[in-house]
């Protein structure tokens, strides 16, 4: 089996698409992330390649691809994300509980799975805790789809805890390395300050200027325009070791809740009928967008997994006690914030895309030769799994009465 011309390129890209939104209607009726799906559609193509003759796929090409597809997706999560986010009192009990939460697991877990590293591979703490990080975040991706058959709170809680975990894990990421390679403490605050506090202004006041732009552009073709300056702004605050992540979140937050963030003389620029039909359009580019990303990000990833990495004995220990010690925190600090009703959200834990590319992001000089990427696919395959059981085995009795009558009442 060859591929001969562009025809056949554009055949397999549509049914990967098409295939993937089944997929989706799958993965409602059975409770099966899809993510599962396009992984094993990945797997699948790389065996059927091989049996039908066709080219050797090799992950050192795929790799560069994987990682646009990577970095564009976790701006189009954090940006569908942050237009989920609601900034209304009635929720502060739950952004901050979700919020609590997220800090909580991310430090305790990376402490806990570097310290597996660092003994177990006996590799510097430095890289142990690089490494630790993407295992350590909860994916939104995988998330945000899976828990529409929930309970009203259950799911806003579930969509914002995820949310905070993509966004803090993905900045703490990326400022743990600037930090590491920092010569002297005071490097490091200098860092933070530049990164961080530097950054939140620069993001604030594009933010408005784009939302100002935004709604008084007269073309009917801006949306994909945004997204392009977007992209583009990501890329030269990384350039510039900004924390670019706080551009695409402070912009979805105030496009989101532009009521809020338009106040006293600030009310009288915005314009408030057009920016609400300009919300509804986006969302769903944004949606749309992100489908598609996800799809083929997947499913590259698929191509580039070598099976015979989840046999090694060590692969198998290391993430089972791994994976033990992810959900016994998760237990701790839920009950702590959440209560003792955390059922299902207790199993919600998958990891996916951030932990994938932020694993392709780890700089060669931190690189652990001991480490094995059967890991890194046993542990998404394995929280994937348990989310699912969880979903199916809870819901039905996780769910009140009230709690359906909600529902119902905010879907009408």
């Amino acid at each position: 089996m060859d591929f001969h011309g562009p025809q056949d390129y554009l055949i397999a890209l549509a049914l990967i698409v098409i295939v993937s939104y089944f997929f989706n209607i799958l993965s409602k009726l059975t409770r099966i992330p899809s993510v599962l799906m396009l992984i094993s559609t990945g797997v699948g193509i790389t065996y059927a390649l091989k049996s039908f003759g066709g080219p050797a796929v090799e992950e050192a090409s795929l790799r560069p691809i994987l990682e646009i597809l990577g970095t564009v997706g976790i701006i189009m999560i954090v940006l569908e994300a942050a237009l989920d986010l609601e900034l209304t009192r009635d929720k502060r009990h739950l952004i901050w509980s979700s919020l609590a939460l997220s800090v909580a697991e991310l430090v305790t877990v990376t402490a806990l799975i570097s310290a597996l590293i660092h003994y177990s591979m006996d590799a510097p703490w430095s890289s142990s805790l690089i490494y630790a990080i993407p295992l350590s975040i909860l994916s939104s991706a995988i998330v945000i789809p899976s828990v529409g058959g929930l309970g009203h709170h259950k799911k806003e809680f579930m969509i914002y805890q995820s949310t905070f975990s993509d966004i803090l894990g993905i900045m703490i990421f990326y400022f743990t390395i600037e930090a590491v390679e920092a010569e002297t403490a005071w490097d490091v605050a200098k860092t933070f300050s530049w990164s961080f506090l530097f950054s939140m202004v620069i993001s604030v006041i594009l933010s408005y200027l784009l939302v100002f732009i935004l709604q008084n552009i007269k073309s009917q073709v801006k949306l994909f325009l945004l997204i392009a300056v977007l992209i583009l702004l990501y890329a030269v605050g990384k350039r510039l070791h900004l924390s670019p992540l706080l551009i695409i979140l402070i912009f979805g937050l105030i496009l989101n809740n532009s009521k809020l963030f338009f106040q006293g003389r600030l009310a009288k620029w915005l314009k408030f009928s057009i920016m609400k039909t300009l919300l509804k359009d986006f969302r769903l580019i944004t949606l749309e967008s992100s489908f598609v990303i996800r799809t083929f990000f997947f499913v590259v990833f698929g191509i580039t997994i070598h099976l015979p990495s989840l046999m090694s004995p060590f692969v198998f220990i290391f993430s089972t006690v791994a994976l033990l010690g992810m959900y016994v925190l998760r237990d701790l600090w839920m009950n702590v914030f959440v209560g003792r009703d955390n059922k299902p959200e207790l199993y919600i834990a998958p990891r996916g895309l951030i932990t994938i590319l932020l694993f392709f992001n780890i700089p060669e000089s931190h690189a652990i030769s001991n480490f094995e990427n059967g890991i890194l696919l046993y542990i998404i395959i394995a929280t994937s799994i348990v989310m699912t059981w969880s979903l199916i085995a809870y819901e039905p009795k996780g769910e009140s009465k009230k709690e359906k009558k909600s529902t119902s009442a905010t879907t009408e």
